[in-house]
């Protein structure tokens, strides 16, 4: 038996599901690029040029607090106080924090429940569709709609590479979704097969994904230690309303870009798939956040005055 150590830390969880090695139902194409006779790991063409005017895009959450509402008719309900932000760094010869945005939402499913103020935070009332619906899943949504603003309100950028894959809306030429986990795979096992084939700053080819929007797929392994066949590997993804050429050359240049942002183990514990200028952003983001325990305090002097 021969077993090896994930490079991540488990306190972030794994960086490959229980069911990555699983196909996924979702329509897949995988013989866009290449059929299946060609399928191999794909390096850089010579004279790829680099990327060099790129915005990520990202966003962080925190559950402040977990409270009990109660209604007109004296039934009790249980909501949540939530932190959350969005933000962008843009990447051209240098790095800059841009468009930083924090937001605090009370989340429940009672609908003519009131914001909250308190001292020192007021949270926004934000009601779920009905009692079932999971108000993590909402507090996702309203922050994956800030990423959205923030990557909206900018100029002119080469490329924005968005942290996770692309939300519904968010796939335009131009936008790129950069996913660092593997929930489940895409396309036949031969696709599985290449992925654990791949060397380091190597692609496996195109992959048409269906859905409500159309998108273009690969995976791409990042340097680092090959300790397993998974090691290193994220997947993009981008819109199918585009020249398949035109994504062809996206995937190469960013083959021989994103390898300058990889973090490295001893600087980060989701190495190196959290990408320098991502890490930089999470930690800004979540300073901006305020602090918990102060946030904590001031929620329970509100609830002693209602």
């Amino acid at each position: 038996m021969r077993f090896a150590v994930e490079s991540w830390s488990p306190d972030y969880g794994a960086p490959i599901g229980e069911d990555a090695l699983v196909e996924s139902t979702a329509e897949v194409n995988a013989w866009v690029e290449a059929d299946a006779s060609a399928w191999a790991p794909r390096g850089v063409p010579a004279r790829t040029s680099l990327l060099d005017d790129l915005l990520f895009v990202d966003g962080v959450r925190r559950i402040e607090a977990h409270v009990w509402i109660t209604d007109g008719d004296d039934v009790v309900h249980q909501g949540i106080c939530a932190s959350y932000a969005a933000g962008g760094v843009h990447c051209n010869a240098a790095a800059r924090v841009i468009e930083p945005q924090v937001r605090h939402g009370l989340f429940s499913p009672v609908a003519d429940a009131p914001p909250i103020s308190t001292r020192h935070v007021h949270f926004t009332a934000h009601v779920a569709a009905d009692d079932d619906q999971d108000l993590s899943l909402l507090l996702q949504k309203k922050m994956g709609e800030l990423e959205a603003q923030v990557a909206g309100a900018v100029g002119a950028v080469g490329l924005i590479v968005v942290d996770g894959p692309l939300k519904f809306g968010q796939a335009q030429p131009g936008k790129v979704g950069y996913i660092k986990t593997h929930a489940s795979a895409y396309g036949p096992p031969l696709v599985r097969d290449i992925v654990t084939r791949l060397g380091v700053g190597e692609r496996t080819p195109i992959l048409l994904l269906g859905g409500k929007e159309n998108r273009y797929s690969w995976y791409f392994r990042l340097p680092c230690a090959l300790r397993h066949g998974w090691a290193g590997v994220v997947r993009l993804e981008t819109t199918a309303d585009q020249p398949l050429a035109d994504v062809v050359n996206l995937a190469d240049r960013l083959s021989v870009t994103l390898p300058r942002f990889a973090s490295r183990e001893e600087k980060d514990p989701r190495a190196p798939q959290n990408l320098y200028p991502i890490g930089g952003l999470e930690r800004e983001l979540r300073r901006r956040l305020g602090d918990p325990m102060l946030i904590m305090r001031s929620l329970r002097e509100a609830a002693a005055k209602t």
